[in-house]
């Protein structure tokens, strides 16, 4: 329930990207967002990998201000945060298809703790007008609390991450 109340705690801010629970049971949950950017899918694909320190909501972040994220976009490369001699993995990049699919996998917050295991996956689409992005998290695993209450609230903190690269791309 503490888990609960943090991420409820961390959202700070509305979300645009649409949030929807896909499924939830005993054993884990699917989330998914999307979000249509006005940029070409190159644009989107560099700024998602090579800023993502730049958009990466620092609210959801191990230190806040002073961490420092990188994404390594190569198989068995690194969603990192480092802050001084503090340093977190928050997820191992498992598959890369540029401009397509980025999969890494990993438990993404207080999740890492609770000793679940996530996939999460960026897929991008060209539409005529931009880029379209669906952004998947699949977790299983066990908490003793289920993850009925838990399932919504992470799929609005994976919103609010995937609107930071929105917005990014929006003012730049």
């Amino acid at each position: 329930m503490k888990l609960i109340a943090l991420f409820t705690l961390l959202l700070s801010s509305a979300c645009l990207a649409k949030p929807e629970v896909i499924a939830v049971s005993d054993s884990g949950f699917i989330v998914e967002n999307k979000v249509h950017i006005d940029a070409p899918a190159e644009v989107v694909w560099t700024a998602l990998i090579n800023d993502i320190d730049k958009w990466w909501p620092k609210s959801h972040s191990w230190w806040g201000e002073e961490g420092k994220f990188t994404l390594q976009a190569n198989a068995g490369g690194c969603f990192c945060e480092v802050a001084g001699n503090r340093s977190a993995q928050h997820m191992q990049v498992v598959f890369v298809d540029p401009l397509k699919l980025l999969r890494m996998t990993g438990g993404l917050g207080p999740l890492q703790g609770m000793g679940v295991f996530g996939s999460l996956d960026w897929v991008f689409e060209s539409v005529s007008n931009g880029t379209q992005i669906t952004l998947t998290y699949r977790v299983q695993g066990f908490t003793p609390d289920g993850f009925s209450k838990l399932a919504p609230v992470v799929a609005e903190v994976q919103g609010l991450q995937l609107q930071g690269l929105a917005n990014y791309l929006a003012n730049d």
